[in-house]
């Protein structure tokens, strides 16, 4: 029984407006080069939500690639504070059991994306297809 490929839901970067206040005190007092350096980590930091898994892109020059299995998130939590409400954004923070990155963090992302929910449904995919099952064990002594 072959499994479908993988293929990619969603892909997309932080909003700049996580930049505005670095840029306008660059405006005000330090250089123009390190707005421009802000810019470019924010834009060269993806995020891509596949069927099977989360891949994070990061690096200007050198690129480090991490890539989570949706059947490992436990928990998944979407924060709005005002301000980013105010322009339509939201933040979704990902506890998972991975070792490597127990926390995932994808910030400044636009609410009409409706990526919550996405990840909700291929989460549960993910775990039926790989047939595994988040147990909480509470230490009653």
């Amino acid at each position: 029984m072959s499994q479908p490929p993988e293929t990619t839901l969603w892909s997309g970067t932080s909003s700049q407006l996580k930049n505005l206040g670095p840029f306008v005190t660059c405006l005000l007092i330090l250089p123009i080069p390190w707005a421009i350096w802000l810019y470019l980590k924010t834009k060269n930091h993806v995020y891509r939500l596949t069927t099977e898994r989360l891949v994070v892109e990061d690096g200007v020059f050198s690129k480090h690639t991490e890539s989570l299995e949706l059947y490992r998130v436990r928990d998944l939590q979407v924060t709005q504070p005002f301000m980013l409400r105010i322009v339509g954004l939201q933040n979704i923070k990902l506890l998972t059991s991975d070792t490597s990155t127990p926390e995932v963090v994808i910030d400044h992302i636009p609410v009409d994306a409706n990526l919550p929910d996405q990840f909700r449904k291929q989460i549960e995919v993910a775990r039926d297809r790989k047939r595994v099952r988040d147990i909480d064990v509470t230490d009653f002594s």
